[in-house]
């Protein structure tokens, strides 16, 4: 369990594709902290570390993980946002986040107002339900708050401090992004659907 305040950025030093799985090696202030079995949000997946030496970390992905988050994309040199797993009895400063991702969207534009950069982005109209107005979605790990939601849109608001010390300072008009909808309103949706039925 999460809550989508970033703790630092990595970098990944490799990519190793291996049959249906891919490992990858991360370089980061967090990694000699860390111990094996451990689980970290990379970007907002959550990933178990597999080994560790020094300064760098190794984590697994299977398929299921590459088919529906962004990591069949990662490559090395590229910068990923880093958060442990919460603590029972710190402040939940974010919002509650699995580390599940739901599905991968897209950035659409980028704009600066007042001083903060907004970002919107869309998704799979599918989960139009699991978005709402000033409700609180994971971008690659980052809790957010979403405004000017559409059918299959909704927009950001990054403050200076969070565009420099996440990967926001990197992210581009039309790369993929991982998405993860409130675990609240994903339980609500489901129960409607049920008594539906």
């Amino acid at each position: 369990m999460f809550t989508g305040i970033i703790e630092t950025t990595g970098v990944i030093l490799s990519v190793e594709p291996d049959n249906q799985l891919t490992h990858f090696s991360i370089k980061s202030t967090l990694s000699q902290e860390l111990k094996v079995d451990q689980s970290v949000a990379h970007d907002g997946v959550c990933l178990t570390v597999t080994a560790t030496e020094r300064d760098t970390h190794r984590v697994t992905a299977v398929a299921e993980t590459l088919s529906k988050t962004n990591l069949n994309t990662w490559k090395a040199g590229q910068s990923i946002n880093l958060e442990r797993a919460m603590k029972m009895g710190d402040r939940l400063d974010g919002h509650i986040v699995q580390g599940h991702v739901d599905t991968c969207g897209r950035c659409t534009q980028i704009y600066t107002e007042e001083g903060n950069r907004l970002f919107q982005f869309a998704f799979d109209r599918d989960f139009a339900p699991l978005v709402v107005e000033k409700g609180s979605v994971c971008v690659n790990g980052v809790s957010l708050t979403a405004f000017a939601v559409t059918g299959n849109t909704f927009t950001v608001s990054i403050i200076p401090y969070t565009f420099t010390h996440t990967t926001f300072e990197t992210l581009n008009v039309g790369m993929p992004v991982n998405i993860e909808f409130d675990l609240i309103g994903k339980y609500l949706l489901r129960n409607l659907q049920l008594q539906q039925q």
